[in-house]
């Protein structure tokens, strides 16, 4: 294959835009300056669809219906089987008495299971509450507290966790007569013989085999989804949600910390896959494969990997987790096009001393994002697959990808791009209020497109902070130069981001204070090489108490997911303090950075 990709226009994307129609574009939105810096064939305007999500699947069908909508470990399944799936899935929902606006959550890994009951839940009528796995009871209890599904659909290993948390909440959830609550799924459901009989060998050999017999009470999913007995069983579903009806509840800190459900519609998560479509490079509609190694539970995962694949009909490798020997050998059998990811994927594989082994000149483009995009690592995969690793920006409450740099070519190292086509962006001054026009001065960035969300759920004092008049908010501080591209300056947030994980500081703090020592606790996050950042705390102690780093840290260990848990706590006898009282957790991060504390000049 040639060195440098020279890919394909996508058909019906104004392929061969012309100088005279570009510049009309730009007259008709004067102040989206980046439009001008658009890669040829990319639209101001993309066109959405009006549809529901599960309806991507039912397209992609009948365009593709033998084509192998997923692939793992090397068994695959076509787009008609799994939109049968799908259909059945949904159905037992509806007989069950479940539907429009019911929830059900999601405990599961990258895996078909995760994209048969997604999906099969949204043809339901019914919302999709995607959770991680790595969650612990107690913060799963706060999760199923605020979005209380009525099933739940877990990986087996997880099924004593999430029926716990499920029992505690047994006066909250509607669970339906004659179910435990529970639909459960193994990893060896989906994986090919003979992987699939050496499975439970090694899962025993390491303490993760825990089966869950399929019962009436506790299905099985696949057993479900199996070929039916009944030809009623059979019977198509179409979804009777709308598309501006609600598909997800998508955890997130928001800009205040504190965890809540962002809303994101049909209509929302569609627009957002058909923008990423309209940037990205290929042949739309040919054979072609997406390498899915990003959590699907996550709205990155799920957008930029699940449902960008159901929009141009390419086949979705899945990896239950971003292993690089998983990564090489997916690239190796299914040579991937499209492989979305985060810094830290491309860092491993390129730290690999038997990379020369592989070949990974199919990748045409990546779209990076969750944490700045090492400039070195970036060079290294461009030059090593031929193809674009760019780097982007979104949040959960934009579905939620908002800017990225063009992916056919150009685009400015340090910046996370330019707004996605259908975005607009501007930057909001924080003491005045007023729009920044100046290129290069910092200000709070502001969203507004059809990929924002309608609001958080069952918040509308927090909802009503973060949008006004369709602009979102975001809690980032970012500059802009005079062609359109955006960098992100600073965080009015406190997220500290592990791995592309949003950890928020409080959830942190307010199971350190539960420690009967501990008076007051802070947390911040630190740079890490192989993860971004990583949590650190500070803690005072209570009068005449006493208590260890290892003892904080395995109490942590008791409510924490483990990439929430700080890998460092320092017991101090104070903590910084403005002149009311507040403690400046600013300053605590300019000390670790061995730094005085940082200020935005106007």
């Amino acid at each position: 294959m040639d060195a440098v990709h020279t890919p394909n226009e996508a058909p019906g994307s104004l392929s061969g835009l012309s100088d005279a129609v570009r510049r009309a574009e730009c007259s008709a939105h004067p102040e989206r300056v980046w439009l001008a810096h658009y890669d040829p064939g990319v639209p101001a305007e993309p066109e959405i669809p009006d549809v529901t999500v599960d309806a991507l699947l039912r397209q992609s069908a009948a365009r593709f219906p033998a084509r192998a909508a997923l692939a793992f470990f090397g068994r695959e399944t076509s787009f008609a089987e799994l939109d049968r799936q799908v259909d059945r899935f949904a159905a037992f929902l509806q007989s069950s008495g479940l539907g429009l606006g019911d929830c059900v959550s999601l405990h599961l890994p990258t895996c078909p299971a995760f994209v048969v009951a997604f999906l099969g839940t949204l043809r339901a009528g019914c919302v999709a509450a995607p959770m991680s796995p790595l969650l612990v009871e107690r913060e799963l209890e706060g999760l199923l507290g605020q979005t209380r599904p009525r099933l739940s659909v877990v990986m087996d290993i997880l099924a004593p966790r999430v029926g716990s948390a499920r029992k505690a909440l047994s006066g909250v959830l509607r669970t339906p007569a004659g179910l435990s609550g529970l639909i459960t799924a193994g990893l060896q459901d989906s994986m090919p013989a003979p992987i699939r009989w050496l499975y439970p060998i090694k899962a025993r050999r390491e303490g993760r085999w825990h089966p869950v017999p399929h019962t009436p009470e506790t299905p099985n999913l696949f057993r479900l989804v199996a070929a039916p007995s009944s030809s009623a069983v059979a019977t198509r579903v179409d979804s009777p949600a709308r598309p501006t009806d609600p598909a997800v509840f998508q955890g997130t800190g928001g800009t205040t910390g504190l965890p809540k459900e962002a809303v994101l519609t049909h209509r929302n998560l569609v627009a957002n896959a058909v923008q990423c479509q309209a940037v990205m490079a290929g042949e739309h509609g040919e054979a072609s494969a997406v390498l899915c190694a990003l959590p699907f539970f996550h709205i990155y995962g799920l957008t930029v990997a699940m449902n960008f694949a159901l929009v141009i009909g390419a086949t979705q490798v899945l990896l239950p987790k971003p292993d690089p020997d998983m990564i090489l050998k997916a690239i190796d059998r299914y040579h991937p096009r499209y492989f979305p990811g985060i810094p830290s994927f491309y860092a491993a594989l390129l730290g690999r001393t038997d990379l020369g082994r592989h070949d990974l000149r199919s990748i045409e483009a990546c779209i990076s994002g969750a944490a700045p995009l090492p400039g070195s690592v970036q060079e290294q995969f461009e030059a090593l697959t031929g193809g674009r690793l760019c780097e982007g920006y979104g949040l959960t409450e934009a579905s939620p990808v908002t800017h990225v740099n063009p992916v056919r070519g150009g685009g400015r190292h340090g910046t996370i791009g330019l707004p996605l086509p259908g975005t607009d962006a501007c930057l909001v001054d924080l003491a005045t209020g007023e729009r920044v026009r100046e290129a290069g001065r910092v200000g709070e960035l502001w969203v507004r497109g059809p990929q924002v969300m309608s609001g958080y759920q069952e918040r509308p004092a927090e909802t009503e902070r973060v949008l006004c008049d369709g602009w979102l908010h975001t809690g980032d501080l970012a500059t802009m130069d005079a062609d359109g591209y955006f960098a992100i300056a600073g965080r009015i947030k406190d997220l500290i981001i592990v791995s592309g994980a949003n950890v928020y500081p409080r959830e942190i703090e307010e199971v350190l204070v539960l420690h009967p020592a501990v008076a007051e606790a802070v947390a911040i996050g630190i740079p890490s090489a192989k993860k971004g950042q990583e949590p650190k705390a500070y803690v005072v102690l209570k009068d005449g108490a006493t208590a260890t780093e290892a003892d904080l840290k395995a109490y942590c260990a008791e409510s924490l997911a483990s990439y929430k848990r700080p890998v460092s706590i320092e017991i101090r006898t104070s903590l910084p303090r403005s002149f009311v009282g507040k403690v400046l957790r600013r300053e605590l991060i300019a000390e670790q950075a061995g730094e005085a504390p940082a200020t935005i000049a106007d």
